[in-house]
């Protein structure tokens, strides 16, 4: 993604580097039990990568997705929003409906490195529900920050549902790096508001805004 915090802004110890090391040959090497194992690990980082370690083999149960969803580290929150999108499936398949309401869930994470991974996901196993559309649409209009809103927005144009079209519209109106999310995000819709946007989009004060909205008036 396109920003990490750390849970705890400290450096690791030698020993979470340690485990956290151990969980990702574990998936290299086909020692599920190892992984799962540290799957309850006290290392936050140790943890998340353990669960990539048990999807990479094929191995991670809807439960300990789910466990992954809520646990208390936001790191783990993250991968496990990651892990999401290639689990039982692959980008463009029909999620889990009960990971895919955990995910969506994650939307009114408190951690905003959350929320924005959670939008991604959303985006990336259509179709959501009505409920999600709604809440990416809130997410992509009205989140506090930047990096959450050009999530939502570049969520709403990869499910490319007519429900989302307002959102985008409205952040066409937003700092510039949403704005630039929301042209890309035009590309499945059209109509007079579209061509209206993208006018507008030919005029914008920043020039990657302006070349987007040239490319999909191409």
């Amino acid at each position: 993604m396109v920003r990490w915090e750390d849970d705890h802004m400290t450096e690791p110890s030698e020993q979470s580097v340690s485990t956290r090391r151990a969980a990702a040959l574990a998936g290299h090497t086909g020692d599920s039990p190892l992984a799962r194992e540290l799957l309850a690990d006290a290392d936050p980082g140790t943890r998340a990568t353990a669960l990539g370690a048990l999807n990479r083999l094929g191995d991670l149960t809807l439960d300990e997705l789910l466990q992954a969803l809520t646990d208390p580290a936001p790191t783990v929150r993250r991968r496990g929003c990651e892990e999401s999108v290639i689990w039982s499936g692959s980008v463009g398949d029909p999620q889990d409906p009960v990971i895919a309401l955990a995910v969506a869930r994650l939307l009114d994470d408190e951690n905003h490195t959350v929320v924005e991974t959670a939008a991604w996901a959303c985006g990336e196993r259509p179709p959501v529900t009505a409920a999600t559309l709604d809440r990416l649409c809130t997410v992509a209009t009205g989140h506090a920050d930047a990096l959450c809103r050009e999530a939502a927005v570049a969520a709403l144009g990869a499910l490319g549902d007519i429900g989302g079209l307002p959102a985008i519209l409205e952040a066409t109106g937003d700092k510039a790096t949403v704005r630039r999310r929301a042209m890309i995000a035009l590309a499945p819709f059209d109509g007079p508001e579209v061509d209206a946007a993208l006018q507008r989009g030919h005029e914008d004060r920043d020039w990657q805004v302006r070349q987007a909205a040239e490319d999909l008036s191409s």
